[in-house]
């Protein structure tokens, strides 16, 4: 038995994750465990479908156990969101490898990359040219490009850059999983370019949201998903987005964790409309999904102090006859607790009942910006079946 992880957000799944599921099953995977995003991606909006759908679509396209990432690390940078996803893999105890996609492909070169950026992400240079008006990315960009230029390309692609991310995690932890990454094929991330039967997930939603055709661009049970199912789109939430913002002290908006004087920036722009929200605060300093993720943790309720805890089980959203011999195996070396019930999950300790308590409430928020809202509160009566 082979296991390797997989940190994936599917929002949605497309040709290229199917690409890099063959991919790691050719590299010796007998069996796949995927940590993913839940109903927020790291984009800070609410994913197009919600997470148990797409937990278990996913596992009808190859995948064998999927397993939550907790909102408040898909709320979070990229540190933090790559460093709760190998956490909850390393938890298991069973996993030999990560596998990530990546537009450079040579894992040697992204061992290199992640050891300079390592010595280079909490340096006060970085800091200064924060301070000067550049987003973190750009600024860590431009330090390693002193060190070394072959590097600072590599960190500037956002994949290379969450795979730089997914290897000092692992550093960091002291774990035994194995990296392997596959290079990205077709489009790059976020481009609006179709070549072939690629396209990014971020191009495929936007085909979608305006009604255009993007047939063959993804599994046919995929694309059934989307056109017939209770989809989300961050639009549905403007009006309570807005009234959040209005009726927060600068003091709770700070306190999600934003980079430094973005919370600021949203309370003095309290505009009449997201959109103009948004572009007031966009800056050189802050990102659209920066600004997107601290309004998000704001409407969900998620504190700076939320993203510092380790995770304290981990959720499984679906998983079939093969997903059930990865929770086998890992009945004796998980260091977390296991469990499909976020109500017993919940009732482990102090820091389990949070993360539920948070768990629930950003399902509750989802099912505001989906077509056909749902009752609240679902979120801790969902219970999951062994797919076929």
């Amino acid at each position: 038995m082979k296991i390797s992880g997989i940190v994936c957000e599917y929002n949605p799944f497309h040709n290229g994750h199917m690409y890099h599921i063959e991919k790691t099953r050719e590299n010796g995977a007998t069996h796949i465990v995927a940590v993913m995003s839940g109903n927020f991606v790291q984009r800070g909006e609410p994913a197009v479908l919600d997470k148990f759908t797409r937990a278990e679509l996913a596992v009808k396209s190859g995948v064998d156990l999927v397993i939550e990432l907790p909102v408040a690390y898909c709320l979070s940078p990229a540190e933090k969101f790559a460093s709760g996803a190998v956490n909850i893999l390393d938890s298991l105890g069973v996993v030999d490898e990560i596998s990530f996609g990546s537009e450079c492909g040579n894992i040697e070169n992204l061992i290199r990359t992640a050891y300079i950026s390592e010595d280079s992400a909490h340096s006060e240079d970085v800091r200064l040219l924060m301070e000067k008006g550049c987003t973190y990315p750009k600024a860590l960009h431009d330090i390693i490009r002193r060190k070394d230029i072959e590097s600072a390309e590599i960190i500037a692609s956002p994949n290379n850059l969450l795979a730089v991310e997914y290897l000092k995690a692992l550093k960091s932890s002291g774990s035994s999983i194995k990296p392997f990454t596959v290079g990205r094929v077709g489009t790059y991330h976020d481009s609006n370019m179709i070549s072939g039967r690629f396209a990014s997930a971020s191009h495929i939603r936007r085909l979608f949201y305006s009604g255009e055709d993007f047939g063959g661009l993804m599994p046919e049970i995929w694309e059934n998903a989307l056109k017939n199912g209770n989809t989300a789109e961050l639009r549905q939430l403007e009006q309570i987005i807005l009234y959040c913002v209005r009726t927060s002290s600068l003091e709770k908006i700070a306190g999600t964790g934003g980079v430094k004087g973005i919370a600021e920036r949203i309370y003095k722009n309290r505009a009449e409309s997201l959109d103009n929200l948004l572009e007031s605060v966009k800056s050189k300093c802050f990102t659209m999904a920066g600004i997107k993720r601290v309004l998000m943790s704001l409407l969900i309720g998620i504190t700076r102090e939320d993203t510092e805890i380790p995770p304290p089980y981990i959720r499984v959203l679906a998983l079939n006859s093969r997903g059930q011999e990865i929770l086998a195996s890992a009945r004796k070396t998980k260091k977390i607790p296991v469990g499909t019930s976020l109500s017993k999950l919940s009732r482990l300790n102090s820091g389990a009942n949070r993360f539920a308590e948070i768990e629930n409430t950003a399902s509750d928020v989802y099912s505001l910006a989906v077509r056909n809202p749902v009752p609240a509160g679902l979120d801790y009566t969902r219970q999951i079946k062994i797919q076929e």
